[in-house]
Order: structure tokens, then sequence, then C-alpha cells
């Protein structure tokens, strides 16, 4: 299985979040700016897409 690094935008003065939904599974063939997960923090939650 292969690692990719992805870079999450800046959603405030968090350090940590939380991932609470993965919404691509092993295999998925995966679309630019197609969305991958969602992240959760103390006062927002936000999907994160693929990058370009």
């Amino acid at each position: 299985m292969a690692t990719i690094e992805l870079r999450v935008p800046d959603i405030g003065d968090f350090k940590d979040v939380e991932v609470i939904e993965l919404l691509v599974k092993p295999g998925d063939a995966v679309k630019t700016e197609q969305s991958l997960l969602t992240v959760e923090s103390d006062k927002a939650s936000m999907e994160i897409p693929s990058s370009g």
C-alpha cells in the first residue's frame, strides 16, 4: 500500500484535529479536488480534498 502525504488547510488555531470520516476506500480512483476525508476540531468540521 502506498503512503501519500496530505496537506491539511489551515482551519484556525488548532494543533490537533480528528479524522471523523474517510470518504474513499482502498483501491478507489481519486480525481483532483475530490474530498478524501472529513476532519473535525472543537469548532468546525472540514472535508479535505486531494491535491492537483
